[in-house]
């Protein structure tokens, strides 16, 4: 239970009590209580709006339930001081053996200090990249790729069992472009001048050892055959080619999916048949007429009869159809077996989607909500697009063309710890700006660097007292910290209460910017030294106090680390 969850608790106790003892009446929701830290140090160490969200409904004012709460918490142990603030929001002020105690917890509890049982193992899928198996993962796969991941490690530390999938389009048209785009350098391989490749296939050169491949395999048996011969052959083969491919640039990040599944099996299994009976027994189906396109309506669009799903019954702008009218599944269709697929075997499913996909979010929520009777839980991330530059100057993509900036280019350039870090910089949903030049530049005002610099310079740290002759595993008189270093305590025990934040709004870029504010007190703090020498880390004339502030020190490190686990990057210990 973190620091934070025990204050809660004592606030429920006492709002029991309060309801015990008639000052409070029985039964008001309590969901909306929370305690935090307060926007502002200086008010204390802890802020709770109890008082301020139970008043309405309590029939009371907020200053009024505010002092009945506030001589509970002040009788506490734990409590050193209560203060009612504005129209009724409660501060403490927190025993100081309190914040030394969470340090001792930092450093006993280590590689596994902030991890939770929120989740209670309930099961998560989450599902990501997914990208079409028709070429090398590039940077537009990289964003949700480490967003994704990040993700999935970040509930596993709040007490979740996840699931990491990774759903392969290899159905469709484009997988037909890819097998014919392979077979041209099929012939290319045996000798064969293939000319410019014809627009509408795919060029790059990494479809050339696919065509290396088939040759050696089949020889020439398929060199005058008709399509219809090896086209599914094909397509199968080198579909498993390209994600070999894709698992190793996905490697190369450190990501490895538990699942892939395929989208052509599921076809072939008649889910969609089944789910189409589903929603039909719910009077959820019905043969209709689909809308006419928003906007400017070509001549030639003539209004079809289409088996339709009744998704505005479910918050969505229209119904959707279902099947085409040539009696071909949808890719809706197909999607919303492939949820039905997922929720069968997980409690929870998260999508981690890229922004071109923003607007079929609602039709595959309203799918899953009808299929499981909204006992199930779809909640899509958005991910939006990384720009990329090189000094300020525009790096263009084009995968079409075959001159795209693969991921794994990027990563060998600059580094997997850069890359992930990168992409959990800004919130998903945001642009994000990625600049070779920038990315590796040793300057506080790169984020990777400052939080990788703070932990390496607590690794010199511990190096340089080492030689000094302190032994580090010997005790620490803790009392000996000042209010600052206590302040920095508070700050990295805030670490728990975020992991579970951030894992309940499925939001883990909040742990590179929580990391980005740690650093930057652990440097403030650091700095101080400059100006004051009796404010250094390492005093040699001070035994006692640097021994309390190599703990310190240690404890902030631990913390660093575990965010960076979360995010999966290696923390530094030294800087080049």
């Amino acid at each position: 239970m973190t620091l934070y969850a025990r204050f809660s608790a004592h606030i429920d106790a006492i709002l029991d009590t309060l309801e015990a003892e008639g000052s409070l009446a029985p039964g008001i929701g309590r969901n909306n209580v929370a305690v935090e830290p307060p926007r502002d140090p200086s008010h204390g160490d802890l802020a709770t709006n109890a008082a301020m969200v139970l008043a309405k409904r309590a029939e009371t004012n907020p200053r009024a339930l505010a002092g009945l709460i506030a001589p509970k918490l002040q009788a506490l142990d734990e409590v050193e001081s209560v203060e009612i603030a504005g129209p009724g929001f409660i501060n403490l002020r927190l025993n100081p053996d309190l914040w030394t105690d969470e340090l001792r917890e930092m450093l006993e509890k280590g590689a596994e200090y902030g991890r939770s049982t929120l989740g209670g193992g309930a099961h998560v899928n989450v599902e990501y990249v997914s990208a079409n198996p028709t070429g090398p993962m590039h940077m537009g796969h990289c964003r949700g790729a480490v967003v994704g991941d990040a993700l999935a490690t970040l509930l596993e530390h709040a007490g979740y069992r996840v699931t990491r999938e990774y759903y392969v389009n290899d159905a469709g048209s484009q997988v037909d472009t890819l097998a014919r785009s392979a077979f041209l350098r099929y012939r290319e391989a045996l000798g064969h001048d293939i000319g410019e490749i014809p627009e509408g296939l795919y060029p790059g050169d990494y479809l050339k050892p696919v065509g290396e491949k088939l040759a050696a395999e089949y020889g020439e048996s398929y060199l005058e055959s008709p399509e219809s011969d090896w086209l599914d052959l094909f397509k199968q083969k080198t579909v498993e080619a390209m994600l070999e491919l894709i698992r190793a640039d996905l490697a190369l990040l450190g990501i490895h999916h538990d699942i892939f599944a395929s989208e052509a099996a599921l076809q072939e299994s008649g889910a969609a048949n089944r789910v189409l009976e589903t929603l039909r027994s719910k009077g959820l189906i019905y043969q209709g007429l689909l809308e006419a396109p928003k906007g400017e309506i070509s001549e030639d669009w003539e209004p079809v009869e289409l088996t339709l799903f009744r998704s505005t019954q479910f918050g969505d702008d229209q119904d959707r159809p279902m099947k085409k009218s040539d009696g071909s599944w949808t890719y809706f269709g197909v999607d919303a077996a492939y949820h039905l697929q997922k929720a069968e075997n997980a409690d929870a499913l998260i999508n981690i989607w890229g922004a071109d996909h923003a607007g079929t979010v609602k039709r595959v929520q309203s799918a899953v909500t009808a299929l499981t009777d909204g006992q199930k839980e779809l909640d899509v991330k958005i991910v939006n697009m990384v720009r990329l530059f090189r000094a300020g100057e525009p790096v263009k993509m084009s995968k079409r063309s075959g001159s795209f900036v693969t991921l794994a280019d990027v990563v060998r350039e600059v580094g997997r710890d850069v890359v992930r870090f990168m992409m959990l910089t800004r919130r998903a949903d945001a642009p994000l700006d990625f600049d070779f030049a920038k990315v590796v530049e040793a300057s506080k005002d790169n984020p990777v660097f400052y939080v990788q610099y703070a932990h390496a310079r607590i690794c010199s740290l511990h190096r340089k007292a080492q030689e000094e002759g302190f032994d580090l595993s010997a005790g620490a008189d803790l009392s000996l910290l000042d209010q600052d270093e206590l302040g920095l305590i508070k700050f990295a025990a805030q670490f728990p209460r975020l992991v579970e934040a951030a894992a309940l709004a499925h939001e883990p870029h909040r742990i590179a910017f929580y990391l980005g504010d740690l650093a930057a007190a652990l440097h403030a703090q650091w700095n101080k030294g400059n100006d004051d020498p009796t404010k250094r880390f390492l005093l040699t004339e001070e035994p006692k106090l640097t021994r309390a502030r190599l703990e310190l020190a240690s404890a902030v490190a631990q913390v660093i680390r575990n965010g960076l686990g979360i995010m999966g990057v290696k923390a530094a210990e030294e800087m080049h």
